[in-house]
């Protein structure tokens, strides 16, 4: 999975981690929530895009540990509505 703009990112049992190991968030669906519970990004053909209209959607706060780093090549940008999501790394 890769965010729209190309960033790689590593998903382990419905939990996203970044490139460098921090979670990201959990799928929901097509949505993905933070560890806050917070809207982070909504998944579209195997991309990461942050969509306003989903951005009101609330999740339930989980605590989860980061995992190791991977090294995975960017990919090129996704032609969809949306904008880059907030990633940690």
């Amino acid at each position: 999975m890769y965010t729209k703009n190309g960033k790689p990112l590593q998903v382990f049992g419905g939990t996203i981690y970044s490139r460098s190991g921090k979670v990201v968030g959990r799928i929901k669906g097509s949505k993905v929530f933070g560890p806050d519970g917070r809207y982070v990004g909504t998944v579209v053909n195997d991309r990461l895009v942050y969509r306003s209209t989903d951005s009101a959607a609330i999740g339930s706060p989980f605590a989860t540990a980061s995992r190791a780093g991977m090294a995975k090549a960017s990919s090129a940008g996704y032609a969809t509505w949306g904008d880059e999501p907030d990633i940690p790394d």
